[in-house]
């Protein structure tokens, strides 16, 4: 098996981006899957587009991307991608899309097709937060999301495609009062066992982990 892994560069006036930290320091094997590692731009489709020719490129079994959630507290495994960009700050080139879908011939969402409740659970028993999310947020982690499950869908039918929100790291929460963060050795810990999950996993958990609010 292989198992492209994409992290984000850094955006919103921050040095460093704690995705791209932690998939650079994944080991290139994990359960027995090849693992690529990717940095993307922090920008909407440019960041489809290099995943799109490292598909073309690696023809990976599995994307799985990570990206900065900051202010969530552990590590959050998305269940969906929806079909619109409503960007709250302009991207890396400026780009500050409102209300636009993403692809307009998509359907208004798309479930990620890993096994997410696996994949928490494999987190959890590493001693490490982690919880399913149920929104991506309406920015480029989203148009990834939703994007490259589209790619999926349309193009590459039998690939699997899933995506990680990790917190900010101490030295980014230092300056923000009442900021989570988690160290970067957990988030890697944390990455590797969502990928254990990825690969021996064949039919997800079916235990509580969903949200009243």
């Amino acid at each position: 098996m292989v198992i492209l892994v994409t992290g984000f560069e850094p955006f919103g006036g921050e040095r460093v981006n704690p995705s791209i930290e932690a998939v650079k320091m994944l080991p290139g094997q994990i359960a027995g899957a090849e693992i690529i590692k990717l940095e993307i731009p922090t920008v909407c489709r440019k960041s489809l587009e290099i995943i799109g020719q490292a598909i073309e490129r690696e023809d990976p079994d599995v994307v799985l991307s990570v990206g900065q959630a900051g202010g969530r507290s552990g590590i959050s495994v998305e269940r969906v991608g929806i079909n619109v960009d409503d960007f709250r700050i302009p991207d890396n080139e400026g780009n500050q899309i409102i209300d636009e879908p993403i692809f307009p011939e998509g359907p208004a969402a798309y479930f990620v097709n890993v096994p997410v409740k696996a994949m928490v659970r494999r987190i959890l028993d590493r001693g490490i937060p982690a919880s399913v999310s149920n929104t991506a947020g309406t920015f480029v982690c989203n148009h990834v999301t939703y994007g490259v499950r589209h790619l999926i869908a349309t193009k590459y039918p039998g690939k699997r495609s899933g995506f990680l929100h990790i917190p900010y790291l101490p030295q980014q929460a230092a300056g923000k009062k009442n900021m989570p963060s988690m160290p970067l050795g957990l988030m890697v810990e944390g990455i590797t066992a969502a990928i254990w999950a990825v690969v021996e996993t064949r039919e997800d958990r079916k235990e509580v982990g969903g949200a009243l609010h």
